[in-house]
């Protein structure tokens, strides 16, 4: 499947967006003008894909809610999803082996952690270990057992601190089992930890390799430090208005919130 050239008022054949902080509201909501902006983008032949960290069963619902049919990225990679069809191209597991190494040396250096998990496959559960804040009203499972992680593959691992911030939590976990795990914070309360070498631009490659297209053709939205990678190998960056700082930094540039239809202000320009 190849996309159409864009016309000359739009210079970019793909379009990659964040979808948490990004593409939607706070409500889970796109706007009717970001709705509009992104349907002229790809009228004038433009691809978008959804590229989140969040894996299939926590994202299906959004895509169909939204109407939207073309190919998304979920679980900070792991996952190429074909949301017209309902369809897991490809997937990538962590292995739990090196994953169990991961958290015992983390928490040798931190202390016991709050634990939660996301099971690989279209319907796969999401774990809940006690003490672990899930944001929203998300589907879980409860964890009553530890050793229950370990029964099924898995996606990725999501660890909480009683006391160290987000921050200072993906810091420890890097520096005590980067080696085992990529380490990934995607939101608040969200540090994830992923298939070695795993992130959002590994996902990114092989969904736009599956419509002919390249970095060199992409402009890439989103608003946390899991979207570093995929800011790095587009050709284009936006953050967000509402991003941690670290990704602003490193930003080609930086656009107005996602309450604020940053996504369609960018759009309007370059389509104008």
């Amino acid at each position: 499947m190849t996309t159409a050239a864009p016309s000359e008022g739009f210079p970019y054949r793909l379009i990659a967006t964040d979808l948490d902080g990004t593409l939607l509201r706070s409500d889970e909501s796109i706007s009717s003008r970001t709705r509009d902006a992104l349907a002229a983008a790809t009228a004038a032949g433009a691809a978008h894909i959804v590229v989140t960290g969040r894996a299939v069963p926590w994202t299906r619902h959004i895509l169909d809610d939204l109407g939207y049919e073309g190919l998304a990225v979920c679980g900070q990679g792991a996952q190429v999803y074909d949301a017209g069809e309902h369809r897991l191209l490809t997937s990538v597991t962590l292995d739990r082996q090196l994953a169990g190494v991961a958290l015992a040396k983390i928490e040798a250096e931190v202390g016991p952690l709050f634990l939660a998990a996301s099971r690989d496959g279209l319907d796969g559960d999401v774990l809940v270990g006690d003490g672990y804040a899930v944001t929203g009203t998300l589907p879980s499972t409860p964890l009553s057992d530890v050793s229950e992680l370990w029964a099924a593959p898995l996606n990725k691992i999501y660890i909480q601190h009683p006391t160290l911030t987000d921050d200072q939590l993906a810091e420890a976990a890097q520096l005590a089992a980067g080696g085992f795990v990529s380490v990934a914070m995607a939101g608040e309360g969200i540090v994830e930890l992923l298939p070695l070498g795993l992130t959002k631009a590994t996902g990114l490659s092989l969904a736009a390799r599956r419509l002919g297209l390249k970095a060199a053709d992409t402009i890439a939205f989103g608003d946390m430090p899991n979207d570093i990678a995929m800011f790095a190998w587009a050709a284009h960056s936006v953050a967000m208005a509402n991003a941690h700082e670290e990704l602003k930094a490193i930003a080609d540039e930086v656009t107005s919130s996602n309450e604020e239809d940053g996504i369609a202000v960018v759009l309007e320009r370059l389509l104008a």
